[in-house]
């Protein structure tokens, strides 16, 4: 985004390595915002054409003001909303989501769709046999934002976007969390190798999206003259079968 002409505000220890990129002295600027503290993202909003809302907390802070990361993540996003409106100059606001968000149960709750698309939803208190809390306040905390968010639209453009799960090349220094749940299967990483089976379980495949076309993803959004709604983004979907029969084909 930035090589596009984009600004960026962020985290500095989480978009560190965006500084060594061209434009970055003049196209990056930083904030320090905490998800749990919900009233931080406004002055980052302030004087913003779009807003990408990217973050879910991935653990429950103790002691907080929220009762679980549901209640965190809902606050922030309606923060996020709110500020975006008040704004006057947010035209449009950009929410990354999960699949899942969207288990492909019927919508009378017998059997599952043969297909997996934006009409499906997970519905709230789903029975499924979810491998601990984490995964299940997870499922339940991007369920509930993703439809929290979508219901101000009208009020301005609201896109959401559920992708895949996401690979390829990194400008990082380290193989990110995501690429590890990717070749969990060939490494000793266990809590990766039960996300990946988890997201198999769950939806019966596996989406994937190439990081670049996830990104592209976010900025045809940015550009589009008129787009809102929910989209998803997977470029494939695969089996842990497929992934450990391309790598014992290609690197045997």
């Amino acid at each position: 985004m930035i090589g596009n002409c984009y600004p960026i505000a962020g985290d500095a220890s989480k978009v560190r390595f965006l500084k060594s990129l061209p434009y970055a002295d003049t196209r990056l600027v930083l904030f320090q915002a905490e998800i749990y503290n919900p009233d931080d993202f406004d002055h980052a909003i302030i004087g913003c054409e779009t807003v990408l809302h990217l973050v879910t907390p991935k653990r429950h802070i103790e002691n907080s003001q929220f009762k679980n990361i549901t209640d965190a993540a809902l606050a922030a996003v309606k923060s996020a909303a709110t500020s975006s409106i008040q704004s006057g100059t947010v035209k449009r606001l950009i929410y990354t989501s999960s699949l899942s968000a969207a288990y492909p149960v019927k919508i009378d709750g017998c059997g599952f769709k043969d297909f997996v698309d934006e009409t499906c939803w997970t519905p709230p208190n789903l029975s499924f046999p979810f491998p601990d809390d984490n995964y299940k306040d997870h499922v339940n905390s991007k369920t509930s934002v993703e439809k929290e968010i979508l219901s101000y639209d009208g009020k301005l453009d609201v896109v959401t976007l559920t992708c895949g799960l996401p690979g390829g090349e990194t400008i990082l220094n380290h193989a990110p969390g995501n690429m590890w749940v990717c070749i969990s299967q060939f490494t000793d990483r266990k809590e990766a190798y039960n996300a990946l089976k988890f997201v198999e379980d769950f939806l019966g495949i596996i989406p994937v999206v190439h990081v670049d076309d996830a990104c592209e993803a976010h900025i045809f959004c940015m550009e589009n003259p008129s787009i809102s709604g929910r989209f998803f983004c997977p470029s494939g979907y695969v089996s842990t079968a497929d992934i450990a029969n391309y790598f014992q084909k290609n690197y045997p």
